[in-house]
């Protein structure tokens, strides 16, 4: 078995983006994006951003000061950009905004924004650490 450890560099660009369609089934009896699906998005985005910046096994820690500004409507699209903005010892800090846009216009506006921690686990489940942002920008 190989000893090297991969997971100790971290990514260069501690950031994910993600595009998705908003569907029908994702939606409230508003017609609009639901709450909880927007929050499952957002912590996707935020997991792949704070993973691929420690390099190691992530697990969602809290998710706070979400605020959701616009409605997003079936049909249009969500654009999530998540970054790495701050780190602890064995914790990561990731910002996420949701931006809606309208498919046919473009018309893009902030929808949601929130901010999600994660700690690093070792490869018994304990919490691990994670390289300092500052090494790397």
């Amino acid at each position: 078995m190989e000893t090297s450890k991969k997971h100790q560099k971290p990514s260069e660009t501690p950031e994910a983006v993600f595009i998705e369609i908003v569907f029908p089934q994702q939606t409230n009896h508003h017609g609009t994006l639901f709450g909880g699906e927007a929050l499952a998005l957002m912590d996707k985005a935020a997991f792949v951003a704070a993973t691929r910046y420690a390099r190691r096994t992530m697990v969602t820690r809290s998710s706070k000061e979400i605020e959701f500004r616009v409605p997003v409507k079936q049909g249009q699209l969500v654009e999530l950009r998540a970054r790495v903005v701050e780190t602890g010892g064995t914790s990561v800090r990731v910002d996420v905004d949701m931006y809606r846009e309208e498919l046919l216009s473009g018309e893009r506006m902030l929808a949601t924004s929130g901010s999600f921690v994660f700690v690093a686990l070792d490869e018994d489940g304990k919490p691990a650490p994670v390289p300092s942002l500052k090494k790397v920008r």
